[in-house]
């Protein structure tokens, strides 16, 4: 009976081990493709938020991070950072190449930062169900042309030109869900900042709480979310040049450039939008909009009453974003390397990508 005793220990042991070495295995194998940001207090403890970084110029995968330690670090959140890899495991800004997206089935929030993809159907599958059980979406900037993926049968609708059978998809994800597709930019991207200005009759929304003097360096895009049925909360001064104090371009009417709404998918699927036509790394930088979006993540989490004007929305480590453009990105950056709280954003040296 002893012997028998001392071999199921021996056999548990055993078992014990390799379960260990798989978990291990396994934690190591997803931080080749994200990043994981625990929060250990605050009103966001238990909600899971899911951040896909992937852009081809406006550094999302500097943006995304900073904004994920904010809300992981000061407020509680459990945050999880996807980005586009190249073959060798770095970050590629724009990349298709994303794994991981299974994250999102116990997903409270996904947040996301993406242009012209193409995933794989694997990965398209999690976002499409994530969606028609109405799960809530933060969108940014290049969001409105999140997917570019005519030529698959399967998902061809989420592409932002698409306008086939399915009807209520006309101009796919960013035109069914964030409420707009990509239609043109409004101004010269590079060379005109703009201000925010909240709209009228929104400055008590639990999104606009401790909001003022927002000014983003990313140039203005053409955007009528209205007819989506959204909510306008800011639109965009379009500015002759690139500072705070620059003077109005008084040809420019003033367009939405953020805005609420809820979408509702043809099963039944519903849940709350926010989005916004800017984020670049460099319009974090502005801690009225970063407040903004920060607040927005809360909001569409159903946590309004959480929204603190006072809540702490500094930066978590060093933030040195890159200046957003296609013609350069920090290079042979792995996800693990913006590990922890400490770790630079952007390590990395500069190098040359142009437009795809």
């Amino acid at each position: 009976m002893k012997q028998k005793t001392t071999a199921f220990k021996l056999l548990a042991a055993a078992v014990w081990g390799i379960l260990v070495c798989f978990q291990a295995a396994s934690g190591q194998q997803l931080q080749e493709y994200r990043v994981d940001y625990q929060g250990k207090r605050g009103p966001g403890k238990g909600k899971h938020l899911v951040f896909i970084a992937s852009d081809h110029e406006y550094r999302s995968e500097e943006s995304l991070p900073a904004l994920a330690r904010i809300l992981a670090k000061r407020h509680g959140f459990h945050c999880t950072v996807l980005f586009g890899l190249d073959e060798q495991g770095y970050i590629l800004p724009g990349s298709s190449n994303l794994k991981g997206l299974e994250v999102l089935e116990n997903a409270d929030l996904l947040v996301i930062f993406t242009r012209f993809l193409n995933l794989p159907d694997e990965q398209m599958r999690h976002v499409d169900n994530y969606l028609k059980r109405g799960g809530p979406v933060v969108g940014f900037r290049t969001a409105t042309h999140a997917f570019s993926n005519l030529e698959n049968a399967d998902w061809a609708h989420y592409s932002y030109n698409y306008n086939g059978p399915r009807s209520a998809w006309k101009n796919g994800f960013g035109k069914l869900i964030l409420g707009e597709t990509w239609v043109s930019h409004y101004g010269t991207n590079h060379e005109q900042a703009s201000r925010l200005v909240i709209e009228k009759g929104q400055e008590a929304h639990p999104i606009l709480r401790g909001v003022s003097d927002m000014f983003v360096e990313s140039g203005g895009y053409t955007a009528y979310p209205e007819k989506m049925g959204a909510t306008v909360l800011a639109r965009g001064q379009v500015l002759n040049g690139m500072e705070p104090d620059a003077p109005a371009d008084e040809t420019k009417e003033l367009l939405p450039v953020a805005w609420v709404r809820q979408y509702k998918l043809e099963n039944g699927g519903s849940g709350r939008v926010f989005a916004t036509t800017h984020g670049a790394s460099e319009d974090l930088k502005n801690e009225g909009f970063r407040r903004m979006v920060i607040n927005a993540c809360f909001w569409a989490v159903g946590m309004e009453k959480a929204i603190k004007p006072n809540n702490n929305v500094d930066f978590v480590g060093p933030y040195q974003p890159t200046k957003f453009s296609f013609d350069g990105y920090k290079a042979n950056v792995r996800p693990s390397d913006l590990a922890g709280w400490d770790s630079l954003i952007m390590p990395g040296e500069i190098v040359k990508k142009k437009a795809e």
